[in-house]
């Protein structure tokens, strides 16, 4: 048999991804490092119809050292399949462009593009179509259509099936590229990394198709053949064809388009027309100075604005500082309340912008922790909005930057144990009782999987064949993106066309668009997001407000209730807490007169410690045992006393467990940064356990005891199941204590308010009522003559605080309407059933 020689060398351009949702059969990372170790010149993703697995895998392959090429495989209404790798970054911006336009003509997950849209958009791209299983004259067509339109630039896929026609099939493709003019190019067609992901693609296809395996039949692969081969594997299957081996290093000569190239900008437009944005962050910081600080700014608040404004500007945030600043302008411009929340909590500037309330001279958060010169990415403000107005506020970004500038986050949804085990028991046929069963012997956010133990303690035999594989398979889909769904609320803004740098799609919601990436995709490439969330105690507060300015004369906002009240830490320490903000669980409940908070930053610890992650960590019996003097507080070292001085030698936070790790392990700040991330993905597949080793070997190397390195280490995992960053806390215990300050002392208010503001928090009406009562609050009945469709105070004569009238939502099955009709049409008063019926005509 005569071989031909080859320089060496293959390169893979036909790969699916697992966000081909319920297609692709292995991770990113997976395919990647599977591709290194064969030796691959490259490696191309192309996920169908989306580029929602291309960060990722960008991510893998920057880490490797692997050369990548993104693109997509477009796949068209009548089934013509071609993968487009754009060749610089302005055929990139053409074909997300292109998938923005066929995402928006259709439903949420589904993309309609037809022949046209691909010529319109296909310049600057290399095409590579992928045949059919029956070649038919009108691929033929498409495929000699594609290369009039881009001569020297289509290529015609050839991949063996193991079928028994692979040599009739490649004669065919052979005799079709010559009749179009195209280039063979040989692949695998890879659905996986490797062979042993066969059955996993299986129950995937199952999944997809609602079928069982033992039904499937031929909608099965016929083999495990589409994984990633070797150079030398794929010229052992083509040895008649070097020159379709080698037409993949062609393609990745031309493409040379990268992930990297996407430079974010800020949209820095429409702020002022006189003034650069940083001139005219630092008048509105001065301003907001003398708002904040009637009586004068104190040194330490002046040093701080200084240097936070110094770092913002030498690394050019001020236009992301503004666009949050005018967000939260417009909801106060229409009596919304928000609160900004997270690291903005870090932030003097913040605080003079009214982007959050947090008074500094509170709470001593390090601003590093929020713009850092040595993470180099874009900080992250969440800002918190009255849960029943947020709308209001999302439909404003989208009309001020328009969507094609403006669009939400997407949200991974994965499998975790419950769903992997539903679906992959379905597809095993066995019964709802034993998928109920098995379902139930797992945690809801479990991520561990269902393990013979637990299925033995359902009563079935774990290792019966049928179950032993469904089990193993449901573990190994666990991690896997099911769909893509919006974020609760995370937007991205850009300065350009935001559908040039990643395609939009359509909500399942009415009147939303979001971006195909996650937050974490957002952060790998430096792109702003801008967390717009609504949160129900907010509008509990803004009624509240309302309601002591109207009945009380007095005027308040979220800055200028009065601090560090004890009659307000007396009913705390009381746990007297029921509907308070974060502080009315049971568990919260029992912890209260435990910690005993008498100032702000008590309530800060109070919010935090009660969480899976310090329960898990062990750290809140150590914890209180320290504060009531039970217990020595000691530091194994000055550089962590210097951590955890603030919480008696107890780790609480994630900001703390990120400091240990650099003092007190030799993590670099970027390897502390990507545990910080490790800890943020509780919900998705544990990565934490990677660091364990580096973490637990860096104390020991440093003296510090093996036993003690890895207590510490137990703890951070317990933070990688539920652990709260302090900025957070910090937030959420300003809420604590303005709603616990309203309770305290207006708890007539404070009852009419957070009915109104339902459904939220742990309490039914009927319990916030009886708790109104047994703080001497009178409570009135809906009555047709008096009730509106909210509840109301009253003043009564003789006493100094208002009696509450209950409202017309609180009776059940009445809708809003007919609330508003009754109070429209009483006039000044019912005088019986029938008039009431007479006047309104309700049914």
């Amino acid at each position: 048999m005569i071989r031909f020689s080859r320089k060496g060398g293959f390169a893979e351009l036909a790969v699916m991804t697992n966000f081909s949702f319920l297609r692709g059969g292995s991770h990113a990372d997976e395919l990647v490092l599977a591709a290194k170790a064969l030796g691959l010149s490259a490696i191309g993703v192309a996920d169908l119809n989306t580029l929602a697995g291309a960060v990722r895998m960008h991510a893998a392959a920057k880490a490797n050292g692997l050369r990548l090429l993104v693109g997509a495989r477009l796949v068209m209404q009548d089934g013509f399949e071609v993968i487009a790798y754009p060749e610089d970054r302005t055929a990139y911006a053409r074909l997300t462009k292109l998938l923005t336009l066929g995402n928006r003509r259709a439903k949420k997950g589904e993309c309609h593009l037809a022949l046209a849209d691909i010529l319109a958009a296909g310049e600057g791209h290399c095409f590579i179509a992928m045949p059919p299983s029956d070649l038919t004259s009108t691929f033929g067509e498409t495929l000699r259509t594609l290369e009039r339109a881009f001569p020297r630039s289509v290529w015609l896929g050839v991949a063996p099936r193991y079928d028994g026609n692979d040599t009739r099939r490649f004669t065919a493709l052979e005799r079709l590229a010559r009749e179009t003019g195209t280039k063979l190019l040989v692949t695998n067609d890879v659905l996986y990394h490797a062979p042993e992901r066969r059955p996993l693609q299986d129950v995937l296809t199952c999944i997809r198709e609602h079928c069982t395996l033992e039904t499937a039949g031929l909608r099965l692969e016929a083999n495990a053949e589409r994984h990633l081969k070797s150079d030398a594997e794929m010229t052992r299957l083509f040895p008649h064809a070097p020159e379709a081996l080698d037409e993949g290093l062609k393609i990745m000569e031309r493409c040379r388009f990268s992930l990297d190239e996407l430079k974010y900008e800020y949209p820095a437009d429409n702020f002022s027309e006189n003034e650069t944005p940083q001139q005219l962050l630092v008048r509105l910081t001065q301003e907001g100075m003398q708002w904040r600080f009637p009586g004068g700014v104190p040194d330490k608040i002046g040093k701080a604005i200084e240097h936070e404004l110094a770092l913002i500007e030498e690394m050019n945030y001020a236009p992301y500082f503004l666009t949050v600043h005018d967000i939260v302008r417009h909801a106060r411009s229409k009596d919304i309340l928000c609160q900004g929340r997270g690291s903005a909590a870090n932030s003097t500037v913040c605080y003079c912008l009214g982007i959050t309330s947090v008074d500094p001279t509170e709470i001593d958060l390090l601003f590093e922790r929020f713009v850092s010169k040595d993470r180099n990415e874009p900080p992250d403000i969440d800002v918190d909005f009255e849960h029943e107005r947020r709308e209001e506020v999302i439909q404003y970004i989208y009309e001020k930057y328009g969507r094609e500038r403006a669009g939400i986050a997407a949200t991974v949804i994965s499998y975790r144990s419950r769903s992997a085990i539903r679906d992959v028991g379905k597809v095993f046929g066995l019964s709802e009782d034993v998928i109920n069963a098995l379902a139930r012997s797992t945690w809801g956010w479990s991520n561990h999987g269902v393990s013979e133990e637990d299925a033995r303690k359902t009563g079935l035999d774990p290792t019966d064949r049928r179950l032993e594989m469904a089990l193993a398979l449901a573990a190994e889909l666990i991690g896997f993106p099911r769909h893509l769904s919006q974020h609760v609320g995370g937007f991205v803004i850009t300065k350009g066309l935001l559908e040039e740098v990643v395609p939009i799609g359509n909500a399942a919601m009415d009147k939303r668009t979001f971006v195909e990436w996650d937050k974490d995709d957002l952060d790998a490439l430096g792109i702003l997001k801008i967390d717009v969330l609504a949160l129900g105690m907010l509008s509990c507060i803004r009624r509240a407000f309302v309601m002591l300015e109207k009945h009380y004369g007095i005027k308040m906002n979220l800055a200028t209730v009065p601090q560090n009240d004890p009659a307000v830490y007396d009913m705390l320490c009381k746990a007297d807490s029921v509907g308070v903000f974060q502080v009315e669980s049971r568990a919260q409940m029992s912890m209260l007169p435990r910690l005993k908070p008498r100032n702000f930053y008590d309530l800060v610890v109070e919010v935090a410690i009660v969480r899976p992650g310090p329960i898990q960590g062990d750290m809140v019996h150590p914890y209180l045992r320290r504060r009531d003097k039970l217990e020595e507080v000691t530091y194994p070292s000055v550089e962590l006393e210097q951590v955890l001085s603030k919480t008696m030698g107890v780790p609480l936070f994630q900001e703390q467990a990120m400091k240990m790790a650099i003092v007190a392990a030799g993590f670099t700040p970027g390897e502390a940064d990507q545990l910080r991330r490790a800890m943020a993905a509780f919900r998705r597949v544990g990565t934490i356990g990677k660091y364990r080793e580096k973490f637990i070997e860096g104390m020991v190397e440093r003296n510090y005891e093996r036993d003690f390195a890895e207590r510490c280490f137990k703890q951070i995992e317990g933070f990688a199941d539920y652990g709260f960053p302090e900025s957070h806390a910090a937030s959420f215990a300003l809420l604590v204590y303005v709603s616990a300050w309203i309770k305290c002392h207006y708890p007539d208010v404070f009852c009419a308010a957070i009915l109104n503001a339902q459904p939220m928090g742990f309490y039914a009406p009927a319990q916030l009522v009886r708790d109104a009562r047994e703080h001497g609050v009178e409570m009135r009945a809906v009555d047709v003559n008096f009730s509106d469709w909210d509840c109301t105070l009253e003043a009564v004569s003789e006493r100094s605080r208002c009696a509450v009238r209950l409202g017309m939502r609180q009776v059940k099955g009445v809708q809003e309407e007919t609330g508003e009709t009754i109070v429209r049409e009483r006039g000044k008063g019912f005088d019986s059933v029938r008039h009431l019926w007479l006047k309104t005509g309700l049914t």
